[in-house]
């Protein structure tokens, strides 16, 4: 699928900010077999005084600004283009769980595609004992790694509610398993836990997510989102999958890529610091528009 994506986030705060340094990974990535980014912009409002472009651990694009002048709001826009390829599952070829140690310490690699920095715990994914035991209940004896990530995918999605309003963006993964609800972050970060507590290298995926309307109802322009969902190494043969917790799907072409991680903190759409005092006010709206 070929798509045309525009993004807003817009910041306005109740005093004005100075010093204001922010990293920015909004943009698509171009991934061999995955997607392809065709072309993209990315522009900043007021203009920064300084921007710089560099590659994080994992080899993805990010955008530093330095904001230095007093300014009330923060306007952050990307168009891009691009081309995403529906990934194909074969034959289940990953190994049953008491196998995939052996195949992990087999791997001597430790670059950015190695399962070994999705294993152990992260910024925002530590040790919970609830979770690990709600992911050895779902893992039953004889099921295959993968087996275990579809039932664990499963299970979320029938578990937990939807509720934008429930958690936060600082909300831990076990605060949002004991409410049993929750937004794509959040059934995200739980599934990834649930994962590593069995010994299986998980990781976030942060990006879009075209939305199709109801029969009989017209698409509603902004009305698209970002979205997160789940890396999940199978062994060696396998290598990764991409399962949406939120929705109960294996990742699409409608699934696009900006950045891979261990967790959240790796791939947030914003990060950064500013000088102020007061409340902010956040608007976001995304396009994911197929180009015929």
């Amino acid at each position: 699928m070929l798509y045309d994506l525009s993004l807003h986030m817009g910041y306005v705060y109740d005093t004005l900010a100075s010093g204001a340094r922010h990293i920015i990974r909004v943009t698509p990535l171009s991934i061999q077999g995955r997607q392809r980014l065709v072309a993209s912009a990315l522009t900043v409002s007021p203009t920064p005084e300084e921007r710089t472009v560099f590659d994080d651990f994992f080899h993805q694009s990010a955008t530093s600004i330095y904001l230095r002048a007093s300014h009330d709001k923060l306007d952050i826009r990307m168009q891009a283009r691009v081309s995403v390829e529906s990934p194909s599952l074969t034959a289940d070829l990953s190994p049953p769980l008491d196998r995939l140690q052996a195949e992990l310490s087999s791997i001597n690699s430790l670059d950015a595609e190695a399962p070994h920095h999705l294993a152990g715990a992260s910024p925002r994914i530590g040790e919970d004992a609830a979770i690990a035991s709600y992911a050895r209940e779902t893992a039953k004896p004889g099921m295959t790694v993968r087996e275990i990530a579809f039932a664990l995918c499963k299970r979320i999605y029938k578990d937990f509610k939807y509720d934008g309003e429930a958690t936060t963006v600082d909300t831990t993964p076990g605060q949002a398993f004991k409410l049993k609800r929750g937004v794509c972050q959040d059934f995200s970060h739980i599934m990834i836990a649930a994962l590593r507590s069995l010994g299986i290298p998980a990781g976030y995926v942060s990006g879009f997510l075209r939305t199709i309307p109801p029969p009989g109802k017209e698409r509603l322009e902004g009305a698209d989102a970002m979205h997160a969902w789940v890396r999940v190494w199978c062994g060696e043969a396998d290598g990764y999958i991409e399962l949406d917790p939120t929705n109960d799907i294996l990742a699409g072409s409608d699934h696009i890529v900006v950045g891979y991680g261990r967790d959240y903190a790796d791939v947030a759409p914003v990060i950064g610091v500013l000088k102020s005092y007061g409340n902010q006010k956040i608007t976001q709206a995304v396009d994911v528009v197929p180009v015929s």
